[in-house]
């Protein structure tokens, strides 16, 4: 079999990346390198041309999961003709729907990948990444009146437990009422 061109190269580790991002959000970063290149559509064998480890995949798959909920807000921003009021209760609004709930492979990488950042031994570059993006997140979330963190672990937390009681009653009333209280400050 012959040698992959560089243009394929880059295509095929893009095509991980955004894979890896998608699964990590969906099941834990605990999907196995043979998962992971079988949904990629890519042999187990070529991983390792493309990564040092599956560690340096989860770093930058976790960049590239919070590379896009900053273009997400940006979007928004741009929806909402640059008024950063109206598009943080667009986004809340989202975040905290039935929808982004059911839908963890294409959400918020902070929700997602919090407890494989907590049980991940050592210190990470993915933990140091995954604070960064927390960070920026809480910070576009903050207002007059109200601090981006406060808001970020309500909308969070709500989210974490909406999906961990998925298919009760109680899982929407959580959305719901994080919701309305998050209207309140804003």
């Amino acid at each position: 079999m012959g040698r992959v061109s560089q243009a394929q190269a880059e295509e095929n580790r893009r095509r991980v990346v955004e894979t890896a991002s998608r699964l990590f959000r969906e099941q834990g970063t605990h999907v196995s390198v043979a998962d992971l290149m079988k949904a990629s559509g890519l042999t187990h064998g070529g991983f390792y041309k493309q990564f040092a480890s599956k560690e340096a995949l989860v770093d930058e798959a976790t960049g590239h999961a919070f590379g896009e909920l900053t273009r997400h807000r940006h979007a928004g921003l741009e929806q909402h003709a640059g008024r950063r009021d109206a598009a943080q209760r667009a986004l809340i609004d989202t975040y905290l729907s039935v929808e982004h709930r059911d839908g963890a492979a294409d959400g918020c990488p902070a929700a997602a990948l919090a407890g494989d950042m907590a049980r991940a031994p050592g210190d990470p570059e993915a933990r140091r990444v995954y604070a960064e993006g927390v960070a920026d997140f809480a910070e576009w979330l903050t207002t007059e009146d109200q601090d981006g963190i406060t808001r970020l672990c309500t909308m969070l937390g709500a989210l974490v437990l909406a999906r961990a009681t998925k298919g009760t009653p109680l899982s929407e009333a959580i959305l719901t009422t994080a919701r309305a209280a998050l209207r309140e400050t804003t």
